[in-house]
């Protein structure tokens, strides 16, 4: 699968949709969980939309076929116990992974990988055990199977990105790009702060940080950028960028000591070395960026 800049904001998209989707409304909806108890509340969501969508679908037409008894009864035990995490057509939600690409699933025949996954929970990973009747667990693992039949009738709706999808770049090539016309050499080193990076991290991560990296934080503390201003006097002060706003401008000097002015009083350059990642997002073409990929691959 090749992938381009404009397929760019797919990519990092996934990082960060999930979380500003969930912060939507979850004040409210926490409020709900907690007075009516977390099972309650997402069967009665689940009862609400069903007959809003029924009461549409009766306006318009009716569809071309129903799941299986089985399958309506897992699906509404599904919206009651799993959705909260795992999204309500189990592809992902709040916390939980796509169940539709699980190798679990994948190799699952009638239960016999998903069965022991609910009952025994997965505490490693937040996972809660479920005490289910075989009834009930068997018309879970069926509404599973269902919605991974579904998303794999429409491969362009993915939502999560492959290993293999990003398997297409060759490493000679990108090695030549990183030290010749993609500039990457001027601040990186494979002997040096790209070291072992592909022990670190690997797949969608490592790709996430080659285009933008970002400090850990947010604040202007931990970002690499320095700044240099210079006063009315014609004095300069250089140092780490640890504050700015609209009015004021702060660096820490060599010696660790804190300096601020207002922005209107002096003159300063703020320098930021991960600007030029942002830069290069624009000139990235398909084949270039798989091949400095596929070379970092293999800084390990």
């Amino acid at each position: 699968m090749v992938l381009g800049p404009m397929l760019l904001s797919f990519y990092l998209g996934i990082l960060c949709c999930g979380q500003s989707i969930a912060a939507q409304g979850m004040t409210a909806r926490r409020v709900d969980v907690c007075r009516k108890g977390l099972g309650n509340f997402v069967a009665q969501a689940f009862s609400g939309q069903e007959a809003r969508g029924q009461d549409q679908a009766s306006q318009t037409q009716a569809p071309q076929s129903s799941p299986s008894p089985q399958v309506q009864a897992g699906q509404t035990l599904f919206a009651a116990q799993c959705a909260f995490c795992h999204g309500r057509d189990a592809a992902g939600g709040e916390t939980g992974p796509d169940l539709t690409s699980s190798e679990i699933v994948e190799k699952d025949v009638g239960g016999n990988e998903i069965g022991p996954v609910v009952r025994t929970g997965r505490a490693d990973k937040g996972m809660p055990q479920f005490n289910l009747s075989d009834t009930d667990l068997a018309a879970i693992v069926a509404f599973i199977h269902d919605e991974k039949a579904k998303a794999e009738s429409k491969p362009g709706r993915r939502r999560s990105v492959q290993p293999e999808d990003l398997q297409t770049g060759n490493a000679e090539e990108g090695k030549l790009y990183f030290n010749g016309a993609g500039g990457c050499s001027k601040c990186h080193s494979p002997t040096g702060d790209l070291a072992g990076i592909a022990n670190r991290l690997r797949g969608l991560a490592l790709l996430q940080h080659m285009l933008y990296p970002r400090p850990r934080k947010n604040g202007p503390a931990d970002s690499p950028a320095t700044v240099t201003v210079r006063l009315a006097t014609g004095q300069t002060v250089t140092g780490k960028l640890a504050y700015q706003d609209e009015f004021v401008i702060g660096l820490t000097d060599s010696s660790g000591w804190y300096h601020s002015w207002f922005k209107d009083e002096v003159k300063f350059k703020v320098v930021n070395p991960l600007d030029a990642h942002s830069e290069q997002l624009g000139k990235y073409t398909d084949e270039t960026m798989h091949n400095v990929l596929a070379y970092l691959q293999t800084l390990r």
